[in-house]
């Protein structure tokens, strides 16, 4: 399988299309205008991801404020994410499907990892031009830091 280089400071974000977890249809070319975190998650159902995902739903009014939209990303698929969203309380933040096909944007970006079959856990910050501003690969058990999130996306 040919190598795909990870996502960097400077590149133009990947464009895609994926569903979110009520079936709506998320392309990241209508954010243009605005900062877009993309969230990447290992797998959804486990507690370091469920965490991640609530910190970004309780801190929905701080994104607004810095003109960032934040999604969250996985392989999971929408029936899965859909259920998984309510059972966290997560009515506002859009949960992305990158299910099929399978990883394809987390391929994209190079935070697939293939042993396991799920992305990274990482932070992709893309500014309002549709270049990255800021990546952060973190250990799979590691929660990432929304207070150093949110730093980034005030800059």
């Amino acid at each position: 399988m040919e190598e795909i280089k990870r996502i960097a400071v400077g590149d133009i974000a990947p464009d895609f299309t994926l569903n979110d977890n009520r079936k709506r249809p998320i392309h990241l070319a209508d954010y243009r205008g605005k900062k877009v975190l993309l969230s990447w998650h290992p797998l959804a159902w486990t507690k370091v991801c469920a965490e991640q995902m609530k910190a970004l739903e309780a801190h929905l009014a701080d994104f607004s404020r810095f003109n960032t939209v934040a999604l969250g990303m996985s392989i999971d698929s929408v029936p899965s994410k859909n259920q998984w969203a309510k059972q966290l309380l997560i009515a506002e933040t859009m949960l992305l499907s990158d299910f099929w096909p399978h990883g394809g944007v987390a391929r994209t970006y190079g935070l697939f990892r293939d042993v396991e079959g799920f992305s990274e856990r990482a932070n992709v910050l893309i500014d309002a031009t549709g270049k990255v501003t800021w990546v952060k690969v973190y250990g799979v058990p590691e929660l990432p830091d929304i207070d150093e999130v949110l730093a980034h996306c005030a800059e």
